[in-house]
């Protein structure tokens, strides 16, 4: 009988707390601060997003209730719900996000061999695309949308290889997709692929001529003459390969380079989409194939609101919204992270399926988080249960 740490501690343990320290003596998150460190607040979060507590006082009762466990997971007082408001409201988020960026930079190591969904390439590739979460506007007035709506975008740069996303930016509901491409610092040789909300010849020529590639629609319609047509097997659902240059006066300014402009026919429904890139050099077919793949950042949204906790928040200040976010990222990546250094085969809906009703169990990680094969008929009758089985 295993009479060692909860789930919970265990866990924890794949937290880099050396670096988490300097992180927040960087920021000077426990200046002046007598109960609930920073380490603490992570935890509690951390808690939070892993048993799906909906309100602090749901925080503060369910810790209450296993008060003689709470020393062994970290917590040296009971967590008070007023207190955690308060450490939520005024830390600075940006201890979490850095920590964040900490875990996302070791994950995308340990997932830097998985393969991406139906394309063989040697680069890196990712997905860009932003998910509104819709507020109060009365309630959150600092995230203007509408006019009678609030929101924050989650705008998200997401590493295909394991779903890990490279880079997140939390902006209120006005801000336009296409100026978060401002943000990127873009990575030679990698692929971004976008939908057609990304489409600003100025910033893809910048993109360019950092020597990474795009992969997007073309906006409709598009002012360009056909400078050269490749040969193409339309029975392959590629109708036209052609490199292309911009007519407008304007556009052809913003980019006066050759563009690859693909017309491809989508045998499974029938529907006709223009692709655009500057890369020459893969077949028609690996292009499509990699903007079909864009749609894992829309699983992606689709995954973490569903199994994280961002649609309710502890806070209404725009500190603890993005204080809350990030701990969820956080998680997220902490839990992807335990999967591939104990090489489970459980899909990580699992894994937080499991760890939502045993963090308290004293039982060894790695056999609490092994898939169960009697389960395998039930896991294949939903299809969120394998967006993410990496």
């Amino acid at each position: 009988m295993y009479v060692g740490k909860t789930l919970f501690a265990q866990v924890m343990e794949f937290v880099p707390w050396t670096s988490f320290a300097r992180i927040v003596q960087r920021h000077g998150g426990n200046s002046g601060v007598r109960t609930l460190s920073c380490a603490e607040q992570f935890r509690a979060m951390a808690f939070a997003q892993l048993t799906w507590r909906e309100s602090l006082r749901d925080i503060e009762a369910s810790l209450s209730a296993n008060v003689g466990k709470l020393y062994a997971m970290g917590f040296r007082s009971v967590i008070r719900r007023s207190t955690l408001a308060d450490a939520n409201e005024s830390r600075d988020w940006r201890i979490w996000s850095d920590l964040a960026a900490v875990l996302i930079r070791r994950a995308r190591k340990l997932y830097a061999g998985d393969s991406v969904l139906g394309v063989e390439l040697d680069n890196t590739v990712y997905a860009l695309d932003s998910s509104t979460i819709d507020l109060c506007l009365s309630l959150f007035d600092w995230a203007p949308f509408r006019s009678t709506k609030a929101a924050v975008k989650l705008h998200t740069l997401l590493d295909l290889r394991g779903a890990i996303p490279a880079f997140i930016h939390i902006s209120d509901g006005k801000l336009h997709d296409v100026n978060v491409l401002d943000m990127l610092v873009f990575e030679a040789g990698a692929f971004y692929v976008m939908d057609r909300g990304y489409v600003d010849f100025s910033r893809l020529h910048t993109m360019h001529q950092a020597g990474a590639f795009f992969v997007t629609r073309a906006k409709s319609p598009l002012d360009a003459r056909r400078v050269y047509s490749a040969a193409t097997d339309r029975s392959s659902g590629v109708i036209c390969d052609q490199r292309v240059m911009l007519n407008g006066y304007y556009s052809a300014r913003k980019y006066p380079e050759h563009l690859r402009r693909i017309r491809f026919k989508d045998p499974e429904s029938g529907k006709t989409l223009v692709f655009l890139t500057n890369n020459t050099a893969l077949p028609a077919l690996t292009i499509a194939a990699l903007y079909k793949s864009r749609w894992q950042v829309e699983l992606f949204f689709k995954w973490i609101k569903q199994h994280l906790r961002i649609k309710h928040f502890l806070g209404n200040s725009e500190n603890a919204v993005k204080t809350q976010v990030w701990c969820a990222v956080a998680t997220y990546v902490l839990i992807a992270i335990v999967k591939k250094e104990l090489q489970l085969d459980a899909s990580l809906y699992t894994c937080l399926q499991i760890l939502s009703v045993s963090v308290f169990e004293k039982t060894k990680l790695s056999c609490a988080l092994q898939a169960d094969p009697s389960q395998d008929d039930m896991s294949n009758a939903a299809n969120q249960l394998n967006l993410f089985d990496f």
